[in-house]
C-alpha cells in the first residue's frame, strides 16, 4: 500500500472523528438527557438573600438572588423573582427579622404587604411611640381608633400648701394613634374602651407625657379628620372659666327732696329716686 492510499484512509478517519463528535455535541444541547429534564420540571425559582440581612436594612437588587428549589420543598409565600419585592408606593421594603444567606425572603420577614405586623416599621424616622392609659373619659368613649389624630392634654394642680390651683397643658397636638389596647389595624370602625391608647410622638413629647401621667391626668381630645390647624392656647386655667368680667355696677342713683305744690302755704315732701316722674313737682335739694 503506498503513501497516498495512508494518507487517503487517516484523512477520512479524522473527518468522520470529526463529524461523530459535532453530531453529539448537537444531539446533547438541543435534548437534554431525560434525568436532566426531570431535575427541571422539578424545580422552580424562589429569591433568597445573597448576603447576610440584619433587621433594618433596606432592601436593594443587589442584596438577592435567584436559586432553584424543589417544587415541594418551597416555603409558603416565597418569591419568585426579585421585581416582586420591589418598593411600593415609593416606600423600600425594609427587613423586619434577620434573614441568613441563601435564607429564603419571605413577606413576613420584610415590610409591605403581607408582612409581619411590626410597629416599629411603622415609625416615621425620628419618631417615638408612647401608649397612653385610657378609659372610657380619656379615650373620648372609646371613639379614638388607629389612624386618628388627637391632641394630649394633663390636668394637674400647682402650688403649694392651702395656694393651689388647676391647670389644664397641651402636650403634644395633632398626633398619629398607632394602636389602640393590641390593635394596630386601621380597618376597625367599632368604638372600644381601651386601657391604653398608643401615639406617635417627638422624643421630647415622649419624655413629657411619661411624666404627665405620673403627676397629673391625661387625657386625649379627637381632632376632625382634615383638622391639622396648631391650637392657639397651650394652657388653660381656672380664671378662664370664668368668661367675660360682668360690667361694673355704678352707684345707686342720687336720692332728691321733691316738693308738691299743693298751695301758697301747703306743701308735701317725698323723697324720689332720679328718673322718676315728677310732674308737677318741684325738685330741692337734700
Amino acid at each position: 500500500m503506498n503513501m497516498r492510499t495512508v494518507a487517503t484512509f487517516a484523512i477520512a478517519i479524522l473527518l468522520g472523528l470529526i463529524a461523530v463528535i459535532v453530531v453529539r455535541g448537537l444531539l446533547l444541547t438541543k435534548k437534554p438527557s431525560g434525568g436532566e429534564a426531570l431535575a427541571a420540571a422539578n424545580t422552580t425559582q424562589v429569591v433568597v438573600a445573597a448576603v447576610p440581612l440584619a433587621r433594618g436594612a433596606e432592601l436593594k437588587p443587589a442584596m438577592l438572588k435567584i436559586v432553584s428549589y424543589p417544587k415541594d420543598g418551597v416555603p409558603a409565600n416565597a418569591f419568585a423573582s426579585v421585581e416582586q419585592i420591589a418598593p411600593q408606593n415609593g416606600q423600600p421594603r425594609i427587613v423586619i427579622r434577620d434573614i441568613a444567606a441563601n435564607e429564603p425572603v419571605l413577606p413576613s420577614k420584610i415590610s409591605g404587604a403581607g408582612g409581619k405586623t411590626n410597629l416599629s416599621g411603622e415609625l416615621t424616622p425620628g419618631m417615638r411611640a408612647i401608649s397612653v392609659k385610657s378609659s372610657d373619659v380619656a379615650g373620648v368613649g372609646g371613639f379614638v381608633l388607629p389612624g386618628d389624630r388627637v391632641d394630649i392634654l394633663i390636668t394637674r394642680s400647682i402650688g403649694s400648701n392651702n395656694d393651689t390651683s388647676s391647670i389644664t397643658q397641651v402636650l403634644a397636638e395633632n398626633a398619629l394613634v398607632l394602636g389602640v389596647d393590641q390593635t394596630s389595624d386601621q380597618e376597625t370602625d367599632k368604638p372600644v374602651v381601651a386601657k391604653a391608647v398608643t401615639v406617635e410622638v417627638s422624643p421630647d413629647q415622649a419624655q413629657a407625657i411619661s411624666l404627665a401621667q405620673s403627676v397629673g391626668e391625661v387625657t386625649l381630645a379627637l381632632r376632625s379628620i382634615s383638622d391639622d390647624a396648631a391650637l392657639t392656647r397651650k394652657v388653660t386655667t381656672i380664671a378662664d372659666l370664668s368668661g367675660p368680667r360682668p360690667a361694673a355696677v355704678g352707684r345707686p342713683r342720687p336720692v332728691h327732696v321733691v316738693r308738691k305744690a299743693a298751695g301758697p302755704s301747703n306743701s308735701t315732701e317725698v323723697r324720689v329716686t332720679r328718673g322718676v316722674d315728677t310732674a308737677g313737682y318741684t325738685v330741692g335739694t337734700n
